[in-house]
């Protein structure tokens, strides 16, 4: 179920979910939020591993996974996948509200149907991976407030822009276990890193102005601004030392650092 990733997702849904009660004390729905977004997250990454397993076999970094190294079956996977996301769809239509449960299929089938199999063809897959991986937060808000609001599209935008530098820096390290899965990853196709290296600036840039967003739409005060800008600023000094220096040693950085910014960033804002 990919869990370190999965809860990563769900850290930050559960925290768009505790901005969206307002002061409410209805702290129920955030177990909802937590368990929606659970089964949905863990659905993506099963069947994920599970249309990607001759490939996974192929990858030093992920032939250890269940499927390729024999320890689940493909049909046990696949059954498991299904039974996950048919629980989480049901849990979100029963508890929540169909916003939160359109969102939810949305996620399902744009990372699965789309993102997923893009990833063979085109660099640009990953720019459409950002979206699915961006809408945790909106179905956290969506299942408190039943709709989603600007507050809420700050958050996405935030994760969008993240995860560009924080996928492309891991792409960075594992190039030519991705060149062996025959994926046409940025980093694949880029011999140099010269372009590689400056979509990550761009989009370490444009993180600046969206993890400032929640301020200008109203959601937090001047304090989460101040340390906002702290924390983008020095992601972005990251990003310029890889785009002088492109050595795997600064890209490993980077994606250590990515690490840390997405739940400093939403802790400071819950805050």
């Amino acid at each position: 179920m990919k869990p370190e990733l999965t809860l990563l997702s769900v850290l930050t849904a559960v925290a768009s979910g505790y901005m969206a009660l307002s002061g409410s004390s209805n702290y129920i729905l955030l177990v909802h939020v937590f368990i929606g977004t659970i089964l949905i997250g863990s659905t993506a990454g099963v069947l994920n591993q599970y249309i990607e397993r001759r490939y996974d076999a192929l990858m030093k970094r992920t032939e250890h996974r269940p499927l390729p190294s024999g320890r689940i079956q493909p049909a046990e996977a696949l059954l498991f996948g299904i039974l996950l996301g048919v629980a989480g769809l049901f849990y979100l239509a029963l508890f929540t509200n169909w916003a939160a449960v359109s969102l939810a299929m949305l996620t399902l089938v744009s990372y699965l149907a789309i993102y997923t199999p893009l990833k063979r063809k085109t660099p640009f897959a990953t720019v459409i991976g950002g979206i699915p991986g961006a809408l945790p937060p909106l179905i956290g808000w969506a299942i408190v407030q039943g709709s989603v609001s600007m507050e809420a599209w700050s958050l996405f935008f935030i994760l969008f822009f993240w995860q560009m530098p924080h996928f492309l820096s891991l792409a960075w390290m594992y190039r030519n276990d991705y060149a062996r899965a025959g994926y046409k990853l940025l980093t694949v196709l880029d011999p140099n890193y010269a372009i590689t290296s400056r979509q990550i600036l761009v989009y370490s840039i444009a993180l600046i102005p969206a993890s400032l967003m929640p301020m200008m739409v109203g959601l937090t005060g001047i304090h989460y601004f101040i340390g906002a800008l702290m924390l983008s600023v020095g992601f972005l000094a990251i990003s310029i030392r890889l785009y002088f220096i492109r050595t795997n040693f600064v890209a490993r950085k980077l994606f250590y650092a990515s690490l840390l910014f997405l739940p400093a960033l939403f802790f400071l804002m819950m805050l």
